[in-house]
């Protein structure tokens, strides 16, 4: 159970981190959100895709890891088989928080529920006389990353949506063993839409900066086939 708490030194000199990727640490999940300003590094390694909310009012961009609930393929035992991990993975157990009214600075908040907080293994928080670790210094500069990319990603998602360059994806993948099952739930980028848009609009993409985040997602999309022979390795042979 999540149990949030503003970070401090007073509260939290002993804390230590595990760093390690484990399920038993949250890391068995197929998907985590991901946000355009990390999107050249996500590409390397993920599909990104999109998916609509309930409400289908908005999207949100996600790093895809498996097909399947609780299927992270590239979790090794206690390693993270790729070069990047997303922000929003990157940062656990640590979040932003805000004041109740909204006002002053933003606060670093930690996760006291999570599995990943220690007292006596992992990194060290804050150091003895309580300063900030530089583990910790990292993970303020990559928390106030990943929130500013999210506040920005709203507009971004918004523009994909009304130039109607979204479109569902059905994948169908063949296991070793012969079987077969349809991917569904999430969206990709149309590429025959983009390639139609008229110079205005291509020109509204460039302003603000959005092409090359798109041209990304779209790169991306060539690390489904390794995802699927990567899902395919762990499928004994009929």
């Amino acid at each position: 159970m999540s149990n949030h708490a503003i970070l401090t030194a007073e509260a939290h000199r002993d804390l230590r981190i595990a760093t390690t990727a484990s399920a038993a640490f949250g890391d068995d999940v197929m998907c985590c959100l991901t946000v355009p300003v990390e999107f050249r590094q996500v590409q390397n390694e993920y599909p990104i895709l999109f998916r609509l909310n309930p409400e289908r009012t908005a999207y949100s961009a996600f790093a895809l890891f498996g097909f399947e609930n609780g299927e992270n393929l590239f979790l090794e035992g206690d390693r993270w088989a790729a070069r990047y991990r997303p922000l929003a993975m990157d940062i656990q157990p640590f979040l932003i928080g805000r004041h109740a009214d909204d006002r002053g600075d933003k606060q670093v908040h930690i996760d006291l529920g999570s599995a990943r907080v220690a007292r006596s293994e992992g990194m060290r928080v804050f150091d003895d006389l309580g300063r900030p670790t530089p583990y910790l210094e990292t993970i303020a500069e990559k928390l106030g990353e990943l929130d500013a990319g999210y506040e920005a990603a709203e507009a971004f998602h918004a523009t994909l949506m009304r130039f109607n360059l979204l479109e569902p994806l059905a994948l169908d993948i063949t296991l070793n063993t012969g079987s077969t099952y349809r991917f569904v739930g999430f969206h990709v980028i149309n590429e025959d839409r983009l390639r139609a848009l008229d110079a205005d609009r291509l020109k509204e993409l460039h302003d603000k900066d959005y092409l090359m985040p798109i041209y990304m997602a779209l790169a991306s999309l060539s690390n489904i086939t390794k995802l699927v022979d990567r899902k395919n390795a762990r499928t004994p042979n009929a």
